[in-house]
């Protein structure tokens, strides 16, 4: 009697997620990233689809590995055809300023990772999602408000050019 109720709850659990409506998606994008609002966003996904999990290499610029700064500078040149410098304190002056709380797609978002040492930049999504070379996951979708993340948050730069 107890296998047959467990049978009855595992198959009516299977029909009630088989009739949801909402999707189910493989990429780590999905599970982070709603639909995307904006052309960039968009632009951005499909460049993170083509790098995902490329792995970390420090000065490395290419898919057998990439560093966060040459990632953003492959990715703003391939997706928006624009050149930005090459290491993350160069692309630091190379915008606008812009304040957390304004981030639009596109934006650049720098960290100081370790007592003002190391500095790691990636690109802004929207929805508190931004898309980087990390030096565990390789190239990935990451929070702001993940509490690593929002623990090494430091700026903000808005690409001129972008806008």
């Amino acid at each position: 009697m107890e296998l047959l109720r467990f049978l009855v709850a595992f198959a009516l659990i299977l029909t009630v997620q088989a009739c949801s409506n909402t999707p189910h998606h493989k990429n780590a994008r999905s599970s982070l990233l709603t639909l995307p609002e904006s052309p960039i966003s968009e632009a951005l996904l499909r460049h993170h689809q083509q790098w995902q999990g490329t792995p970390y290499l420090l000065g490395g610029d290419n898919r057998k590995g990439i560093d966060c700064s040459a990632f953003t500078q492959n990715t703003f040149r391939e997706q928006f055809g624009i050149e930005i410098p090459r290491t993350t304190l160069t692309q630091l002056a190379y915008g606008d300023t812009v304040a957390k709380h304004q981030l639009k797609p596109g934006d650049l978002v720098f960290f100081k990772t370790t007592a003002n040492k190391q500095r790691h930049v990636g690109i802004y999504l929207e929805q508190q999602i931004f898309l980087h070379a990390s030096t565990s996951q390789g190239v990935t979708l990451s929070r702001l408000d993940n509490p690593y993340w929002a623990s090494h948050y430091w700026t903000a730069r808005r690409i001129k050019a972008l806008k």
